[in-house]
């Protein structure tokens, strides 16, 4: 089976279930784990399962032996159809992750993620802090315009070292006699 195969068979797949947000990146000469990588969303958790498991029984009827993992939640759900993988997300999931920034080139970034990802116009880049020099003692004496130093304070002490009162003997009974 070739890859174009393979890759509309999942897109035909994923269309069928109504995935949103489908969407295919060429990992080519990006990574050596798959030549494509196919993600997409489903409204709720049970989508999710239900897109991942009807995806599943496709490829096991094309003689493929994929592997899943994340049905028990449905947040996540990766199906592994060996030279495509495909990622199914719930959107929040999907958002929170960003597993296309990773994989994708700007040019196939949604738009919504390159606003995202440009600079503000008009924005300087922050340059690296700098080391503040100490503050010189207030027995140098500080200059008339800059900070007066607090007076001085005696330390609080605790009453873990105020002097301790001997406790009272409880009173004792005589026995008559």
């Amino acid at each position: 089976m070739t890859l174009e195969t393979l890759t509309k068979t999942i897109l035909d797949s994923l269309d069928n279930d109504k995935a949103q947000d489908v969407l295919d990146i060429d990992l080519v000469g990006k990574t050596s784990m798959a030549d494509r990588m196919i993600i997409a969303s489903g409204t709720s958790s049970r989508a999710v399962i239900a897109m991942a498991q009807h995806l599943v029984t496709k490829l096991k009827a094309l003689g493929l032996k994929p592997l899943s993992e994340g049905e028990e939640n449905g947040d996540w759900v990766l199906v592994d159809a060996g030279d495509v993988i495909v990622h199914l997300f719930r959107p929040e999931v999907r958002t929170f992750y960003g597993v296309e920034r990773i994989w994708q080139n700007p040019a196939l970034t949604p738009s919504s993620v390159e606003k995202a990802r440009k600079p503000r116009p008009n924005t300087p880049a922050k340059a690296p802090a700098k080391k503040r020099a100490a503050p010189k003692s207030a027995a140098k004496g500080a200059s008339k315009s800059g900070p007066k130093s607090a007076p001085k304070r005696a330390p609080k002490t605790s009453s873990a070292s105020a002097p301790k009162r001997p406790r009272a003997k409880a009173p004792t009974r005589k026995a008559k006699g």
